[in-house]
Parts: structure tokens; sequence; C-alpha cells
């Protein structure tokens, strides 16, 4: 979506009260569109954030141009305080990943019939070729005499 434009493309992130959005400006119209809103995100303190403008296969140009950030003064009760500083890892609350959402419901009998019968026949037709194209080759072999 940013690739070859001849206009800068903008991201704000934030994080505020457990919830991290991201907004960006790609249209190069100064208006921000929602790109991400993620409710429950606990981040640890005492780390750092880093930005990388490679690629991985180095086929593109990125530059960054212009790194702000703001440390806001959020009040917080204290059991937010407790709970925050309880967080050692990143952890999303009720996190649910792409393709995850329910599980598979099991087979129905008719289903699971039809497919071991005919896995069934295609095993015994792979049998019943083989056999054939075994026998066709050791004929073969023995009309071989010199």
């Amino acid at each position: 979506m940013v690739r070859n434009l001849n206009h800068d493309t903008f991201l704000v992130i934030r994080y505020v009260k457990r919830r991290l959005t991201v907004l960006i400006d790609i249209d190069g119209k100064h208006e921000w569109r929602d790109c991400i809103d993620v409710p429950g995100v606990r981040l640890p303190r005492g780390y750092y954030f880093g930005t990388s403008s490679v690629t991985g296969d180095l086929d593109h140009n990125h530059d960054i141009i212009s790194l702000k950030l703001y440390q806001l003064t959020v009040e917080r009760t204290p059991e937010e305080e407790k709970r925050d500083r309880e967080v050692f890892l990143p952890v999303v609350d009720n996190l649910k990943l792409p393709g995850m959402e329910a599980p598979l419901e099991p087979m129905s009998g008719l289903a699971l019939f039809l497919i071991v019968f005919f896995s069934l026949v295609a095993i015994v037709f792979a049998i019943v070729i083989g056999i054939i194209v075994y026998n066709k080759w050791q004929e073969q072999s023995r009309k071989h005499f010199y």
C-alpha cells in the first residue's frame, strides 16, 4: 500500500490505558484512517521501542524521516498500578487469532463412512494395478532369454 508513492506516508501508534491503536495516512490527504484497534494490551515497564526500515529482502527502500515519542501522564488507581507492575511479558487479553474462531465440528457418520469407503476402494485399486504391472514386468523379463 505504501510503495512507489509521490508523497510521505504517516503512522501513529498510541498505547493508552491498555488500548493499542494504529492510525495511518497513506493517501497524502492529512486524514487519519483506523488501521487497528486492540483493547486489553498489557505491555511491561522498562522496555524500549525500536524501529527499522529494513524489509528483509532489501528490494524496497523505506526511510524513517521522523520519530516522535511522548509519555502521557495517566491517572491510575492503586489496583491498576499493581496489575501493571506484575506484567513481565507483553500480553493481550482475550486475543483471538485469525483462523482460530471456533473449533471444527466433528464429521457426521455418513461423511466418515464415505471417506473410509472410498479410501479403501482407492487402496484396493492401487494394489490391483500394482499386481497387473508387476505381472506384465515379469512376463517381459521371461521373454529375454539370450
